[in-house]
């Protein structure tokens, strides 16, 4: 089963939990057993499993990946001024597999899966949720 998520961001770069409306989809599939993936689709966003107990950890690794990919200097800036934004988006990854146990997401209580957004804001993002049974 597949569901596509779509929602929009408010900043530049932020993380954004979108463990909900993930978890929604997972209900909606009825599968009990299995995998989700979670996909981000466009090349300037990503998905990260996280601490999700305060926004002090999602503000760190905006400022972390801030300080290892600075914004300009960037062959790609001549396009559009966004190669940090792609650079960002390939170290972290754009995507994340959680098991499925008993029809609920396989995370502890502090794990959160946040979309990360590194070139935002935009009106429109799209992540790919499928759900997979493991029967």
């Amino acid at each position: 089963m597949r569901m596509i998520l779509t929602f929009s961001t408010r900043r530049r770069e932020e993380l954004v939990d979108i463990t909900p409306q993930v978890a929604q989809a997972v209900a909606g599939s009825g599968i009990r057993d299995g995998l989700v993936s979670v996909y981000a689709q466009g090349a300037t966003a990503a998905i990260m499993i996280q601490e999700n107990w305060d926004d002090s950890v999602q503000q760190d690794v905006v400022d972390l990946l801030r300080k290892m990919v600075p914004r300009g200097g960037w062959r790609h800036d001549a396009q559009d001024g966004n190669g940090d934004s792609h650079l960002k988006a390939g170290l972290v990854g754009p995507s994340e597999s959680v098991p499925l146990i008993d029809g609920r997401l396989g995370l502890s209580q502090w794990q959160s899966i946040f979309f990360c957004e590194f070139d935002g804001p935009r009106h429109e993002r799209k992540v790919v949720c499928t759900v997979l049974s493991d029967r």
